[in-house]
């Protein structure tokens, strides 16, 4: 059973001071959990997240649909051949289609699972959630740094210094 994480929450208003204080706060050492009212690069760029590695699975699922389309169509057409006007047996325009739609249903398919897998979706047992303000979906960012006890203070201080609203510790 995983143990629930403690620290300090900021509420910020502006994105480039929730920024100044996730790269101060990473520069300390702390992990970071941030709320966003919209999705932003910046604070994707502070938070140094890399690239998912999702689009692998896409790849990978789009590569292998439309080999299987190629293959589908080349063994049908083998099975059964339909000769008209001397032409070929396997010609790939024809297969153009079937080719095409596995490829996208694959690599959606595979988009799917790879979501999945890397989300660690479901999640067996209680949440793990820090703190979370309301007014995160009113246009505030929110910055959360897991942090022992003993640094709450130097926690709540750079979050004051980098111009949070508000400053609340996790009672739990």
């Amino acid at each position: 059973m995983s143990k629930l994480r403690t620290g300090v929450l900021g509420v910020f208003p502006h994105m480039d001071t929730a920024t100044a204080a996730i790269r101060r706060l990473r520069k300390e050492g702390f992990e970071l959990t941030v709320y966003s009212p919209t999705p932003r690069h910046e604070v994707e760029e502070a938070l140094g997240t890399k690239e998912s590695p999702v689009r692998i699975f896409t790849l990978v699922g789009a590569f292998t649909g439309t080999a299987a389309g190629t293959a589908l169509a080349t063994w049908a057409s083998i099975v059964w051949p339909l000769v008209v006007g001397g032409k070929e047996i396997i010609s790939l325009p024809a297969f153009s289609v079937i080719m095409f739609e596995l490829t996208i249903l694959l690599g959606a398919l595979s988009t799917v699972a790879g979501l999945f897998i890397l989300g660690r979706i479901p999640h067996v047992g209680p949440p793990e959630a820090p703190m979370y303000h309301p007014s995160f979906t009113a246009g505030n960012f929110g910055v959360f740094a897991h942090a022992p006890r003993d640094r709450y203070g130097d926690v709540q201080r750079i979050m004051s210094e980098s111009g949070s609203e508000e400053v609340l510790v996790d009672q739990r």
